[in-house]
């Protein structure tokens, strides 16, 4: 599907949001607002060079370049702030505060502003003010130890669990909060977004196991980290993979009835003791034909299978193109909106912005 320029529409038309530009988890979680309707206007630094059709994050702006330091551009930001229902940042603690746009300046200014504060490590405690990327924050935060072979090192799962889950969807999460609280009180807030917060938030489930003596420290040893046999990843006779998720017992006896389990081994799945023979099993069946031939067989069907896919093959599924998950922007095809909306339908309103507009341009439209 081909996006062509149009009105901010969705559930978010008409919030009015300041981006003060950065990188990975605020632009993410600033993109989402964008296609979910909000008007979103990034401050970036002067001389910043435009974007490239292909930074998708950056779809749906308005841009506009300021010198933070320069008292014209300054006061141009500051009427900005005070027309804005968000403001989103991600420097290290101080920094707003130094540029004389910290929460209290500008909350006493406009004081129905929710003010989204992005870190890594927090606002506060010894490493507040030290430089880190996602490695670091789920490294500390205790999820990278979890992610990876028993016998290797732990395995980076792309930036996706630090950066963009428990950074981005938990700033996006406590700004949506802290509007549908203002609607009762008229206040805005400070909502203080910290990755390695997120993080081990999303490892509750784990964490509480764990406490119940139920998931192991070690890596390779659980049931959703790949110890399972039953749960998990197996190369096909043509070096691609397929993926096995086959956790309740009726869709494990689907599975081994498809894929033809020896019946000695039909009844392994509680029996930890034979999981490395069932393992050996599935290696063994699942070598013997193409990842292709297996998702002819399995696909359709309550085995819990997929086919391990490339974002490039992704694309061309059916089941992704009945969904229509991904769209045509200027020429660069991309993930469409998520999640979706029956009255109030996101949508993508331009590619990333080409050039900037001044501050005056932005304000004179939020004033109209």
């Amino acid at each position: 599907m081909i996006v062509q320029r149009k009105s901010p529409s969705g559930p978010l038309s008409g919030l009015r949001v300041v981006e003060f530009a950065g990188l990975g988890p605020g632009p993410f979680a600033c993109m989402m607002l964008s296609d979910m309707g909000a008007e979103v206007v990034t401050i970036d630094r002067p001389g910043a060079p435009p974007a490239h059709s292909a930074q998708c994050m950056k779809r749906g702006r308005t841009i506009v370049h300021a010198d933070l330091k320069d008292a014209a551009c300054l006061a141009g930001v500051l009427a900005l702030v005070d027309a804005a229902d968000v403001l989103v940042e991600g420097y290290r603690p101080g920094v707003m505060e130094r540029l004389g746009l910290g929460p209290e300046v500008l909350c006493e200014r406009n004081p129905r502003l929710v003010y989204g504060r992005m870190t890594g490590w927090g606002q506060e405690g010894p490493l507040a003010l030290t430089a880190g990327h996602d490695i670091n924050y789920i490294a500390l935060a205790g999820a990278l130890h979890a992610i990876g072979p028993d016998m290797g090192a732990p395995v980076p799962p792309l930036n996706l669990v630090g950066d963009y889950g428990g950074g981005s969807l938990y700033l996006l999460a406590g700004i949506l909060a802290a509007l549908h609280e203002r609607s009762r009180s008229g206040l805005g807030q400070v909502v203080d977004a910290a990755i390695t917060d997120g993080v081990l938030s999303l490892l509750t489930q784990h964490i509480a196991a764990t406490a119940r003596s139920e998931h192991k420290p070690k890596r390779g040893e659980n049931v959703l980290d790949g110890g399972a046999p039953f749960y998990a990843v197996y190369e096909t006779a043509d070096g691609q993979h397929v993926a096995v998720g086959a956790l309740e017992p009726a869709f494990f006896a689907i599975l081994c009835e498809r894929i033809g389990v020896a019946n000695e081994l039909r009844d392994a799945q509680g029996d930890r003791s034979r999981w490395p023979l069932l393992r050996a099993e599935f290696d063994r069946i699942f070598q013997s034909r193409t990842r292709a031939e297996w998702q002819s067989l399995l696909q359709n069907g309550d085995a819990c299978f997929a086919p391990v896919l490339s974002w490039q093959e992704a694309s061309s599924h059916p089941q992704i193109q009945a969904r229509k998950a991904f769209i045509e922007v200027d020429g660069v095809i991309q993930p469409a909106p998520a999640p979706r909306f029956s009255r109030t339908p996101s949508t993508v309103t331009q590619g990333p912005p080409t050039r900037s507009c001044r501050i005056q341009e932005a304000l004179a439209r939020w004033r109209s």
